[in-house]
C-alpha cells in the first residue's frame, strides 16, 4: 500500500492544495512558505485515524489558529479539510478518506475553540468508481452493509471525536481497520532532542525494537534489536563510519538496558557514551535509527532533518533516505539545497519547491490537479 495523494483546504497557510505523491517526495523551500504545514497537514490524518484529532488542533491553538487567514468566497464555510487517497496494488483498490472540522456553533454545547468535527466520509474505488462506505454528518454515522445499504449506527458521536477512530479495530468495516492499520504505521520525525535530558543521551529498556520511537527514546534498543536480533549492523556501521570521520559506533549486548557509544579514530582505547557525544553525532544516529531499523514503515517522513548536522553530513543523510526508500515511502521537508540536491542525485527525482501563491502555500509549477508538468520528473 502506497500514500497516493494528500489534499488540504483551509488550514494555516494552505489555501486549498492537492499533491500527488511518490516514493519519495522532497520539498525545499525558504522559512515561512508553509513547508511545515504540509508535513502538519499529513500528520494530522494521521491523528484522525488514531483519535487524538481535537487534541491536536488544540494543542496547535484552537481552531482559531488553524483555520486559514486570508479571505474567503461568501459561500465557503470556515472549516479545515483533509483528505488522502491510499492505493492497495495488490488488491486493485483505492482508499480515500475525508475529513472537515470547524467551530462551535454560537448557541451549541462545546468548548469555543475545540475542533468540531463536522464531517467524515470513507470510500472504496475497485476500479469502477469510488463507493462510500461510511459517511458522517454531526454525530451521526452511516455505514453501508453487506448488502449495499446505507445504514445508520446506533453510536452517537461528541464533536470533538472521529468515526474513523471508533471503526478502526471493531471489525464493522474490513477496508476501513486495513486503511487505519496503514496509517497508524506512518511515523513521524521532527527534530530529535540533544540537551543533557534527552531520551537519547540516556539508556533505555532492554526490550526488542523493531521502529524507532518518534522522540527517539528506544534508539539504543533499535541499535541493540539490529544487532542482536537481525545480527546485521552493516549499513548503519558504512553511514556512521562515512557521516562521523570513520568512527565506528559500539553496541553492548543488552542486559536490562540497552545502551550505545562511539569508538573514534584518533582514541582507540575510548569509547564515548551517548551523553559524551556532540548534538551533531547525536542527531545523525537517531536519524540512521529511524531509516535502518528493524522493520521498515510504510511511511516515514524527516522535517529538517539537516538541522546540527554538519554538512559534510548531508550526503550520508541522503545515502540513508535512498536505502531506506527501497522498502518504505519517504516525505522530507528541507532548507538544506545541499541535502535536496544529494537526494536527487540518488534518487532520481525533481525536488518540490514550496512558494507563495497569493498568499497561500503552493508548489511551484504544479497543476491545480496536484499533477507536475510531463517532463519535470527525472
Amino acid at each position: 500500500m502506497r500514500l497516493a495523494a494528500l489534499t488540504a483546504r483551509q488550514y494555516r497557510s494552505l489555501r486549498a492544495i492537492r499533491m500527488e505523491l511518490g516514493g519519495v517526495n522532497l520539498f525545499i523551500g525558504a522559512n515561512g512558505v508553509g513547508k511545515s504545514n504540509l508535513y502538519r497537514a499529513l500528520q494530522l490524518v494521521q491523528a484522525a485515524v488514531r483519535g487524538t484529532f481535537a487534541g491536536e488542533i488544540a494543542a496547535e491553538g484552537g481552531m482559531m489558529q488553524a483555520l486559514w487567514a486570508g479571505p474567503r468566497r461568501n459561500h465557503e464555510r470556515a472549516r479545515v479539510a483533509f483528505s488522502v487517497e491510499v492505493e492497495d496494488a495488490e488488491r486493485g483498490l483505492t482508499f480515500s478518506y475525508v475529513i472537515e472540522a470547524g467551530l462551535r456553533p454560537p448557541l451549541a454545547a462545546g468548548f469555543i475553540f475545540e475542533p468540531q468535527v463536522k464531517a467524515e466520509q470513507f470510500s472504496v474505488d475497485t476500479g469502477r468508481g469510488p463507493v462510500v462506505l461510511m459517511k458522517r454528518d454531526g454525530p451521526g454515522i452511516v455505514l453501508r452493509d453487506e448488502r449495499g445499504r446505507m445504514r445508520s449506527l446506533d453510536e452517537s458521536l461528541m464533536a470533538s471525536e472521529t468515526a474513523i477512530a471508533l471503526l478502526a479495530h471493531g471489525g464493522v468495516a474490513p477496508e476501513i481497520s486495513t486503511f487505519c492499520r496503514f496509517v497508524e504505521q506512518w511515523r513521524f520525525f521532527h527534530g530529535f532532542r540533544t540537551d543533557a535530558g534527552s531520551p537519547l543521551r540516556h539508556p533505555c529498556l532492554a526490550v526488542t525494537s523493531p521502529l524507532l520511537d518518534e522522540d527517539g527514546a528506544n534508539l539504543a534498543a533499535v541499535f541493540a534489536t539490529l544487532s542482536v536480533t537481525r545480527g546485521d549492523t552493516v549499513d548503519l556501521d558504512r553511514a556512521v563510519a562515512d557521516a562521523l570521520g570513520g568512527a565506528r559506533l559500539v553496541i553492548p549486548e543488552p542486559e536490562t538496558e540497552a545502551s550505545f557509544g562511539l569508538a573514534l579514530p584518533e582514541f582507540e582505547k575510548r569509547v564515548f557514551t551517548a551523553r559524551e557525544l556532540s548534538d551533531g553525532q547525536l542527531r545523525f544516529l537517531a536519524l540512521a535509527g529511524a531509516l535502518l531499523s528493524y522493520r521498515a514503515p510504510p511511511l516515514i517522513a524527516l522535517n529538517e532533518p539537516e538541522a546540527s548536522l554538519h554538512p559534510d553530513m548531508l550526503e550520508p543523510l541522503a545515502d540513508l533516505i535512498a536505502r531506506a526508500a527501497g522498502k518504505s515511502q519517504v516525505w522530507i521537508v528541507t532548507h538544506s539545497e545541499r541535502l535536496a540536491e544529494a537526494v536527487r542525485l540518488r534518487c532520481g527525482l525533481r525536488p518540490l519547491r514550496v512558494i507563495r501563491k497569493d498568499g497561500a502555500t503552493w508548489i511551484e509549477g504544479m497543476r491545480l490537479t496536484g499533477m507536475m508538468p510531463d517532463g519535470d520528473d527525472e
